[in-house]
Protein backbone atom coordinates (compact mmCIF):
# COMPACT_ATOMS: atom_id res chain seq x y z
CA UNK A 1 0.00 0.00 0.00
CA UNK A 2 1.44 3.41 -0.91
CA UNK A 3 2.80 5.35 2.05
CA UNK A 4 0.59 8.38 1.29
CA UNK A 5 -2.56 6.23 1.34
CA UNK A 6 -1.56 4.78 4.72
CA UNK A 7 -1.19 8.28 6.14
CA UNK A 8 -4.61 9.34 4.79
CA UNK A 9 -6.35 6.23 6.15
CA UNK A 10 -4.62 6.60 9.48
CA UNK A 11 -5.71 10.24 9.79
CA UNK A 12 -9.27 9.34 8.78
CA UNK A 13 -9.33 6.58 11.40
CA UNK A 14 -8.13 8.92 14.13
CA UNK A 15 -10.75 11.51 13.19
CA UNK A 16 -13.45 8.85 13.14
CA UNK A 17 -12.49 7.61 16.62
CA UNK A 18 -12.36 11.20 17.93
CA UNK A 19 -15.79 11.91 16.44
CA UNK A 20 -17.22 8.79 18.05
CA UNK A 21 -15.74 9.65 21.45
CA UNK A 22 -16.90 13.29 21.31
CA UNK A 23 -20.36 12.15 20.24
CA UNK A 24 -20.62 9.91 23.30
CA UNK A 25 -19.38 12.75 25.54
CA UNK A 26 -21.92 15.19 24.10
CA UNK A 27 -24.73 12.67 24.55
CA UNK A 28 -23.71 12.13 28.19
CA UNK A 29 -23.41 15.91 28.74
CA UNK A 30 -26.91 16.49 27.34
CA UNK A 31 -28.25 13.96 29.85
CA UNK A 32 -26.29 15.36 32.78
CA UNK A 33 -27.05 19.03 32.10
CA UNK A 34 -30.60 18.57 30.77
CA UNK A 35 -32.98 21.16 32.14
CA UNK A 36 -36.54 19.92 32.16
CA UNK A 37 -38.96 22.51 30.78
CA UNK A 38 -42.01 23.20 32.89
CA UNK A 39 -44.88 21.40 31.17
CA UNK A 40 -47.14 24.27 32.15
CA UNK A 41 -45.34 26.51 29.66
CA UNK A 42 -46.86 24.74 26.67
CA UNK A 43 -50.30 24.77 28.28
CA UNK A 44 -50.10 28.51 28.95
CA UNK A 45 -48.76 29.25 25.47
CA UNK A 46 -51.86 27.58 24.03
CA UNK A 47 -54.01 30.05 25.96
CA UNK A 48 -52.19 33.10 24.59
CA UNK A 49 -52.89 34.60 21.14
CA UNK A 50 -49.30 34.16 19.94
CA UNK A 51 -49.17 37.63 18.38
CA UNK A 52 -45.95 38.55 20.24
CA UNK A 53 -47.18 42.13 20.28
CA UNK A 54 -45.41 43.14 23.50
CA UNK A 55 -48.52 44.73 24.98
CA UNK A 56 -47.90 42.86 28.25
CA UNK A 57 -44.51 44.54 28.61
CA UNK A 58 -42.50 41.46 27.64
CA UNK A 59 -40.75 40.55 24.39
CA UNK A 60 -43.37 38.13 23.13
CA UNK A 61 -45.69 35.44 24.45
CA UNK A 62 -42.88 33.02 25.39
CA UNK A 63 -41.11 35.62 27.54
CA UNK A 64 -44.40 36.56 29.18
CA UNK A 65 -45.15 32.89 29.89
CA UNK A 66 -41.79 32.45 31.60
CA UNK A 67 -42.45 35.55 33.70
CA UNK A 68 -45.91 34.29 34.69
CA UNK A 69 -44.58 30.85 35.71
CA UNK A 70 -41.79 32.39 37.77
CA UNK A 71 -44.25 34.69 39.51
CA UNK A 72 -42.62 37.81 38.07
CA UNK A 73 -45.72 38.83 36.11
CA UNK A 74 -49.43 38.75 36.84
CA UNK A 75 -51.56 36.36 34.79
CA UNK A 76 -53.93 39.06 33.55
CA UNK A 77 -51.50 41.29 31.64
CA UNK A 78 -52.32 39.99 28.17
CA UNK A 79 -54.84 42.42 26.77
CA UNK A 80 -55.48 40.32 23.69
CA UNK A 81 -56.14 37.02 25.48
CA UNK A 82 -59.56 37.77 26.95
CA UNK A 83 -61.04 36.82 30.31
CA UNK A 84 -61.67 33.17 29.44
CA UNK A 85 -58.03 32.57 28.52
CA UNK A 86 -56.79 34.40 31.60
CA UNK A 87 -58.99 32.21 33.78
CA UNK A 88 -57.52 29.10 32.12
CA UNK A 89 -53.97 30.30 32.78
CA UNK A 90 -54.84 31.01 36.41
CA UNK A 91 -56.28 27.50 36.73
CA UNK A 92 -53.11 25.97 35.27
CA UNK A 93 -50.98 27.81 37.81
CA UNK A 94 -53.43 27.45 40.67
CA UNK A 95 -53.60 31.18 41.35
CA UNK A 96 -56.16 33.96 41.23
CA UNK A 97 -56.62 35.24 37.70
CA UNK A 98 -58.02 38.69 38.25
CA UNK A 99 -60.09 40.79 35.92
CA UNK A 100 -58.74 41.76 32.52
CA UNK A 101 -59.14 45.48 31.90
CA UNK A 102 -59.15 45.38 28.13
CA UNK A 103 -58.43 48.47 26.12
CA UNK A 104 -58.24 49.14 22.42
CA UNK A 105 -57.00 51.88 20.14
CA UNK A 106 -59.01 54.73 18.72
CA UNK A 107 -57.98 57.39 16.25
CA UNK A 108 -58.71 60.91 17.42
CA UNK A 109 -59.09 62.35 13.92
CA UNK A 110 -61.86 62.35 11.34
CA UNK A 111 -60.15 64.54 8.77
CA UNK A 112 -60.79 62.61 5.59
CA UNK A 113 -59.80 63.85 2.14
CA UNK A 114 -63.12 65.63 1.66
CA UNK A 115 -62.92 67.40 5.01
CA UNK A 116 -59.26 68.16 5.73
CA UNK A 117 -57.22 70.56 3.62
CA UNK A 118 -53.67 69.90 2.42
CA UNK A 119 -50.85 72.47 2.39
CA UNK A 120 -48.94 70.77 -0.40
CA UNK A 121 -48.71 67.51 -2.31
CA UNK A 122 -46.47 65.07 -0.50
CA UNK A 123 -44.45 62.71 -2.70
CA UNK A 124 -41.87 61.48 -0.22
CA UNK A 125 -41.39 58.25 1.75
CA UNK A 126 -44.78 56.67 2.58
CA UNK A 127 -44.18 56.98 6.30
CA UNK A 128 -45.94 59.26 8.79
CA UNK A 129 -42.79 60.09 10.75
CA UNK A 130 -40.91 61.04 7.60
CA UNK A 131 -43.79 63.18 6.34
CA UNK A 132 -44.26 64.93 9.69
CA UNK A 133 -40.67 66.16 9.61
CA UNK A 134 -41.42 68.35 6.62
CA UNK A 135 -43.20 71.41 8.03
CA UNK A 136 -45.27 69.27 10.44
CA UNK A 137 -46.66 67.25 7.55
CA UNK A 138 -48.55 68.05 4.39
CA UNK A 139 -51.95 68.59 6.02
CA UNK A 140 -53.13 72.07 6.96
CA UNK A 141 -53.97 70.81 10.45
CA UNK A 142 -50.68 69.96 12.12
CA UNK A 143 -52.50 67.69 14.58
CA UNK A 144 -54.31 65.57 11.99
CA UNK A 145 -53.78 62.05 10.65
CA UNK A 146 -51.35 61.87 7.73
CA UNK A 147 -52.89 58.65 6.44
CA UNK A 148 -49.59 57.03 5.40
CA UNK A 149 -50.19 53.94 7.50
CA UNK A 150 -47.24 53.77 9.89
CA UNK A 151 -49.66 52.59 12.57
CA UNK A 152 -51.08 49.90 10.28
CA UNK A 153 -47.59 48.61 9.48
CA UNK A 154 -46.73 47.95 13.13
CA UNK A 155 -50.10 46.42 14.03
CA UNK A 156 -49.54 42.68 14.47
CA UNK A 157 -53.30 42.09 14.61
CA UNK A 158 -54.09 43.74 11.24
CA UNK A 159 -56.59 45.88 13.12
CA UNK A 160 -55.79 49.22 11.43
CA UNK A 161 -56.70 50.20 7.90
CA UNK A 162 -56.44 53.49 6.04
CA UNK A 163 -59.78 54.69 4.74
CA UNK A 164 -60.01 57.93 2.81
CA UNK A 165 -56.62 59.07 4.14
CA UNK A 166 -57.50 58.45 7.79
CA UNK A 167 -56.50 55.50 9.97
CA UNK A 168 -59.42 53.42 11.25
CA UNK A 169 -59.26 50.79 13.99
CA UNK A 170 -61.27 47.59 13.73
CA UNK A 171 -62.20 47.02 17.35
CA UNK A 172 -62.90 43.31 16.94
CA UNK A 173 -59.29 42.74 15.80
CA UNK A 174 -57.45 45.15 18.09
CA UNK A 175 -55.28 43.38 20.65
CA UNK A 176 -54.68 46.50 22.71
CA UNK A 177 -50.88 46.27 22.52
CA UNK A 178 -50.40 50.01 21.99
CA UNK A 179 -47.75 49.66 19.28
CA UNK A 180 -49.70 52.06 17.09
CA UNK A 181 -49.74 54.65 19.88
CA UNK A 182 -45.95 54.55 20.12
CA UNK A 183 -45.34 54.90 16.38
CA UNK A 184 -47.79 57.72 15.60
CA UNK A 185 -45.78 60.97 15.27
CA UNK A 186 -48.93 63.06 15.76
CA UNK A 187 -49.97 61.37 18.99
CA UNK A 188 -53.57 61.04 17.83
CA UNK A 189 -54.09 57.41 18.82
CA UNK A 190 -55.33 56.69 22.33
CA UNK A 191 -56.10 53.52 24.26
CA UNK A 192 -59.62 53.52 25.65
CA UNK A 193 -61.59 51.05 27.79
CA UNK A 194 -63.34 48.28 25.88
CA UNK A 195 -66.78 49.53 26.93
CA UNK A 196 -66.12 53.14 25.86
CA UNK A 197 -68.72 54.10 23.27
CA UNK A 198 -67.79 57.68 22.45
CA UNK A 199 -64.65 59.36 21.19
CA UNK A 200 -63.71 62.91 20.37
CA UNK A 201 -62.62 62.51 16.77
CA UNK A 202 -60.21 65.43 16.79
CA UNK A 203 -56.80 66.23 18.24
CA UNK A 204 -56.45 69.90 17.32
CA UNK A 205 -55.51 72.32 20.08
CA UNK A 206 -56.03 75.33 17.83
CA UNK A 207 -58.85 77.75 18.50
CA UNK A 208 -62.13 77.00 16.77
CA UNK A 209 -61.69 79.43 13.88
CA UNK A 210 -58.21 78.11 13.04
CA UNK A 211 -59.38 74.51 13.30
CA UNK A 212 -62.32 75.19 11.00
CA UNK A 213 -60.05 76.79 8.43
CA UNK A 214 -57.85 73.71 8.28
CA UNK A 215 -60.61 71.09 8.44
CA UNK A 216 -64.36 71.12 7.97
CA UNK A 217 -64.71 68.81 10.96
CA UNK A 218 -62.97 69.51 14.22
CA UNK A 219 -63.48 70.46 17.84
CA UNK A 220 -64.41 74.13 18.23
CA UNK A 221 -63.67 74.28 21.95
CA UNK A 222 -67.13 75.75 22.51
CA UNK A 223 -67.73 73.82 25.78
CA UNK A 224 -71.31 72.95 24.87
CA UNK A 225 -70.51 69.29 25.56
CA UNK A 226 -68.99 70.21 28.91
CA UNK A 227 -72.00 72.27 29.95
CA UNK A 228 -74.50 69.57 29.02
CA UNK A 229 -72.75 66.52 30.49
CA UNK A 230 -74.70 65.42 33.61
CA UNK A 231 -71.74 63.44 34.95
CA UNK A 232 -68.92 65.99 34.60
CA UNK A 233 -67.23 63.49 32.29
CA UNK A 234 -66.08 65.79 29.50
CA UNK A 235 -64.07 68.99 29.65
CA UNK A 236 -62.43 71.29 27.15
CA UNK A 237 -58.71 71.34 27.80
CA UNK A 238 -56.50 73.58 25.67
CA UNK A 239 -59.30 74.09 23.10
CA UNK A 240 -60.05 70.36 22.82
CA UNK A 241 -62.82 68.28 24.40
CA UNK A 242 -61.49 65.39 26.50
CA UNK A 243 -63.61 62.51 27.83
CA UNK A 244 -63.03 61.09 31.30
CA UNK A 245 -64.00 57.45 30.69
CA UNK A 246 -64.15 56.66 34.41
CA UNK A 247 -67.01 59.12 34.80
CA UNK A 248 -68.72 58.64 31.42
CA UNK A 249 -71.91 56.56 31.55
CA UNK A 250 -72.36 56.54 27.76
CA UNK A 251 -75.53 58.63 27.78
CA UNK A 252 -74.51 60.27 24.49
CA UNK A 253 -75.72 63.74 25.41
CA UNK A 254 -72.35 65.28 24.51
CA UNK A 255 -72.50 63.78 21.01
CA UNK A 256 -76.07 64.94 20.60
CA UNK A 257 -75.28 68.54 21.57
CA UNK A 258 -71.92 68.89 19.79
CA UNK A 259 -72.45 71.47 16.99
CA UNK A 260 -69.47 70.16 15.02
CA UNK A 261 -70.62 66.52 15.44
CA UNK A 262 -67.06 65.59 16.29
CA UNK A 263 -68.02 63.49 19.32
CA UNK A 264 -68.94 60.20 17.74
CA UNK A 265 -70.25 56.84 18.84
CA UNK A 266 -68.27 53.71 17.98
CA UNK A 267 -70.11 50.47 18.52
CA UNK A 268 -67.68 48.29 16.54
Amino acid sequence: MPELLKVVLSAAGVLGIMGFVFGILLALASKVFYVKEDERKGQIMECLPGANCGGCGYAGCAAYTDAVISGEAAVNLCNAAGQESIDKIAAILGVEGGQVSRTYARIRCCGSLELAHAKYQYQGIPDCTAASRLIDGYMECKYGCLGLGSCAKVCTHNAIVIENNVAVVKKELCGGCGACVDVCPKGIIEMVPEDALFTVGCSSHNKGAVTKKACLTGCLGCKICEKNCPHDAIHVVDNLAVIDYEKCDHCGLCAEKCPAKIIRRFDV
